[in-house]
């Protein structure tokens, strides 16, 4: 018997669903609240669930059944595959256009709704809009201030030749 890694029931059938990014083996009644990845042998004791070429073919761009036969290797695209991120310059974004408009920090806030301190803070990157107070911005200011994403992007390593590491960076303190 093995143990739900959702909600701790014991199950002799776990099968393997993506939630929200994570792979985990669950009991039949916790199968809804995720893609179902892997089907076939349903012993993990011989599969690893952390096998790259089990179910993460990335050309798929089809949405995929996730379906029953043991040969389908495509995944299921969830929300964070075409998901578009705040830009790391979303700070700079916003004040070129504040300043481009000839507004104080004050008078976007009051245009905005929204307290000044919100606007320092989203400024110096402080912190990151809500979408809201993102929809309110991209409007008022007439920019965008997400970047798309492919939901694939992966740190590939560095290379071994040469650069700097965090070794390299950090100071030990004795």
């Amino acid at each position: 018997m093995v143990q739900c890694e959702m909600c701790g029931a014991e199950t002799s059938d776990p099968k393997t669903i993506k939630v929200e990014g994570a792979e985990l083996d669950v009991c039949s009644d916790c199968t809804d609240f995720g893609t179902q990845v892997k089907t076939g042998d349903s012993s993990s004791s011989s599969s690893t669930k952390y096998s790259t070429s089990s179910s993460s073919n990335s050309s798929s761009k089809s949405g995929g059944s996730g379906g029953s036969s043991g040969s389908s290797k495509r995944r299921r695209r969830d929300m964070f595959d075409e998901m578009e991120e705040i830009a790391s310059d979303y700070d700079e974004r916003i004040r070129n256009a504040r300043e481009a408009e000839g507004l104080s920090q004050e008078e976007l806030a009051k245009d905005l709704s929204e307290k000044a301190s919100l606007v320092r803070k989203l400024e110096r990157g402080e912190m990151l809009p809500t979408d809201d107070v993102q929809q309110k911005l991209e409007k008022r200011l007439g920019i965008s201030l997400t970047e798309s994403t492919d939901g694939d992007d992966e740190w590939s390593g560095g290379d071994s030749e040469g650069g700097l590491t965090l070794g390299d960076v950090v100071k030990r303190k004795d």
